[in-house]
């Protein structure tokens, strides 16, 4: 049979009945529902997405809000298209400037003086008249001592063929931005010195800052943020500058392009907004809710255990079927929980078994007391001492016990696990032990390995948990009985086991003799032991993560109802 099989089929059964607040399969049931009242109103006071108390869920939000406008001003800053725009209205302006100046230069007599100012050579009213410019765009003529001698305004309308006239597209969030940035700015340039300069006196300072025989373009703001380029190209005479002319446009078009495309940029940004923080507070609803609820279950049970109010156990939700940490945090805290509940049970349970083991020999020596005082004969007062003595033994060995299995737990968790060989060990009890053995007419085979077993464990504890089995096998033999320890490795995992010729275990008893104070003993060996060494060795074993058990040695496995040939005690310890 493999180990795995014979762990099962031999675990102990399970133990006394415990309170009816405990736990019912994976989930705790309060005697009451006070527990989950306090729950459900925290859940009604939080809300569903608890934005207002949930610090976790405002920090998704905001985090996530950051990036999206990141994102958004990084498209707006590093669109090119408003550039691509730009360039081929500022190259095709540089075009129209210079035919426009050559359209002057053709009308220049040869060799004669000109004069732009009074008309001498070159009419500059008519020559501009007869020029056709669009709508929005402006040309200004200066002489070379930058006096304007002519302007005129575009009046064509430019219409692609096959192009449809359409509304202007509504631009409200645009429309409110650029209103907003506005007045800021307007705030800043009332702030300023400098008056702003009027369109000529603008152009007569490009002019005088520029090369007056290079042709070139710039661009500004005008009134109300709107892009005006300016084309500045020379007129020639000779290779001598007699003039320039200055073309000024609004691109009106290009806004128009750009304003609708930062539109539907903006637009996106909103609806991407909302999206943003709907999704953030089912996310956060997700995460920060589950996490609220454990910890109101924790303060819960803090609260409950400041104020000592007993009823109600705390119940931790169950969240385990969620494949994230939030999962593994629940079940971490339910068995947490469970292993405290275990613990408190525990405690409970061996406080009652020690007030019951105590009453026995206090009864006992309350009862030879009281007949000590009546008694006269010598003999039957002897007898009532040696009562009492044996009492206080009994006392003295039981609270001797109860000590080392209360302080147990705690030292077993102080104590570092080292490495050693089981086999070594096992060898110098065996030695110790066995001349007890001897002395009593028992035999005592041992029966170990060759070949060292090391494994990592509590050397001292693990000894005391085979010097307890090996104790109680020679306890329970007679003369001519037989004691024998042997050890096998199996895998990953060492068996050692203790059996005996003696009268074995009854069957009743197989289940019980692990548990706390339960002693299974002849009449004449009552009151010796204190029936704690075998629950001791089970919490030593399962503490090394191994498992111990005990069964009946039979002629046959396939008759269970043979008289058992002795008993077999066996520790499973991992390697």
């Amino acid at each position: 049979m493999a180990l795995a099989e014979r762990i099962t089929m031999r675990d102990d059964t399970p133990g006394e009945r415990r309170d009816a607040d405990v736990v019912l399969g994976d989930d705790w049931i309060a005697p009451d529902s006070t527990v989950e009242k306090e729950m459900q109103a925290s859940r009604a006071r939080r809300g569903l997405f608890s934005l207002n108390r949930s610090p976790l869920t405002r920090k998704i939000i905001t985090f996530n809000l950051i990036a999206l406008n990141v994102l958004v001003a990084g498209i707006l800053y590093l669109n090119s298209s408003r550039d691509t725009l730009a360039v081929q209205r500022a190259n095709a302006m540089l075009a129209e400037a210079e035919l426009i100046a050559d359209v002057f230069e053709a009308q220049l007599p040869t060799g004669a003086p000109v004069s732009l100012a009074t008309g001498d050579g070159i009419e500059v009213a008519e020559t501009l008249a007869g020029i056709d410019l669009r709508r929005g765009a402006e040309l200004l003529v200066f002489d070379s001592s930058l006096f304007l001698v002519g302007e005129a305004q575009g009046t064509l309308d430019v219409v692609m063929p096959g192009a449809k006239a359409e509304e202007e597209p509504s631009a409200l969030i645009t429309d409110f931005l650029s209103g907003l940035w506005r007045r800021v700015a307007g705030v800043f340039d009332m702030l300023g010195d400098d008056a702003p300069l009027n369109q000529e006196d603008r152009l007569r300072r490009m002019i005088e800052t520029g090369d007056p025989l290079t042709t070139r373009v710039d661009s500004g703001s005008g009134p109300h943020g709107a892009t005006i380029f300016t084309a500045l190209t020379p007129i020639l005479q000779g290779g001598q500058q007699i003039g320039t002319v200055a073309l000024v446009s609004a691109a009106a078009e290009i806004d128009a392009a750009v304003r609708a495309e930062r539109e539907r940029v903006l637009q996106m940004f909103v609806i991407a907004t909302l999206v943003s923080i709907g999704l953030s507070l089912v996310l956060a609803s997700t995460i920060a809710n589950p996490i609220s609820d454990l910890a109101d279950a924790a303060e819960i049970g803090r609260d409950r255990n400041k104020r000592s109010v007993a009823p109600g156990r705390i119940r931790i939700p169950d969240l385990t079927a969620r494949p994230d940490e939030i999962g593994r945090l629940s079940g971490a805290l339910r068995g947490m929980v469970g292993a405290l509940y275990d613990r408190i049970d525990s405690n409970e349970q061996f406080a009652a078994d020690v007030a019951h083991e105590i009453k026995n020999p206090l009864a006992s020596l309350r009862s030879a007391i009281g007949s000590l005082r009546i008694v006269k004969k010598e003999e039957h007062r002897d007898k009532l001492l040696n009562v009492i003595e044996h009492d206080v033994r009994r006392l003295d060995r039981l609270v001797s016990d109860i000590s080392n299995a209360s302080r147990l737990d705690s030292e077993l968790v102080k104590e570092e696990e080292q490495a050693f060989n089981l086999l070594e060990m096992l060898g110098n009890l065996a030695q110790y032990l066995g001349e007890d053995a001897k002395k009593k007419g028992i035999e005592f085979i041992i029966d170990l390995p060759q070949r060292p077993i090391e494994i990592q464990g509590l050397e001292a504890r693990l000894a005391q948990v085979f010097v307890n089995l090996i104790t109680n096998a020679t306890s329970f033999c007679e003369d001519g009985d037989a004691i024998r320890i042997w050890a096998r490795r199996r895998e990953n995992r060492v068996l050692v086991v203790v059996e005996d010729t003696g009268p074995g275990i009854p069957e009743e008893a197989l289940g019980k003799i692990f548990k706390r104070f339960y002693s299974q003993r002849p009449q004449d060996d009552f009151g010796n032991n204190s029936g704690l060494g075998l629950a001791i060795s089970k919490q030593i074993v399962e503490a090394h993560g191994g498992v111990i058990w005990a069964e009946n040695i039979r002629p046959t496995e396939a008759d269970v109802t043979s008289e058992p040939l002795g008993a077999r005690f066996v520790v499973g310890l991992p390697i």
